[in-house]
């Protein structure tokens, strides 16, 4: 006579359908943020240590006030060969872009990568009720559409 083995009815996962993949899903929460009185050197430092090419700047009160990016240090790095002095100590507040498109973290990841095809963007700081919560990259959208299952994927 054979032994069955009873382990129980199974709980069921929640499955993440693409349909209802976010932003929230997929953004980096931790993120190297900077302030607008940081030196340009020593976001440029920052770029290097922690591998990133940019990063959201933030005030006192955590408010997402301008990006940074390698290409904002551009900027002073051609000034400072054009007018031959080293890396000043400028601020950040000199150099970042302040009219800074953002996405919402309950967005699709799919209105998510049309906005990116779209822009030149690389990356958009993520806001949740006006407050910064995250970032989410280019990566991160192929990411997750490689981790998509190909006969689970709609548009909506």
């Amino acid at each position: 006579m054979p032994i069955k083995s009873f382990q129980g009815e199974r709980a069921q996962k929640e499955r993440i359908t693409p349909s209802k993949l976010t932003v929230s899903d997929i953004m980096t929460h931790q993120l190297i943020v900077f302030k607008p009185e940081d030196t340009i050197h020593e976001v440029m430092e920052a770029f290097i240590k922690n591998r990133i090419s940019g990063g959201p700047v933030v005030n006192e009160e955590g408010d997402l006030v301008g990006v940074i990016s390698e290409a904002d240090c551009m900027k002073e790095i051609s000034d400072s060969r054009y007018f031959n002095m080293p890396i000043l100590d400028k601020s950040v507040s000199y150099f970042m872009t302040k009219k800074v498109d953002t996405i919402e973290s309950n967005m699709s990841v799919f209105d998510a990568a049309a906005m990116f095809s779209k822009s030149s963007r690389r990356r958009y700081p993520v806001l949740e009720k006006g407050r910064l919560v995250g970032q989410v990259s280019r990566k991160d959208i192929v990411i997750a559409a490689l981790n998509m299952k190909s006969q689970t994927w709609n548009a909506r």
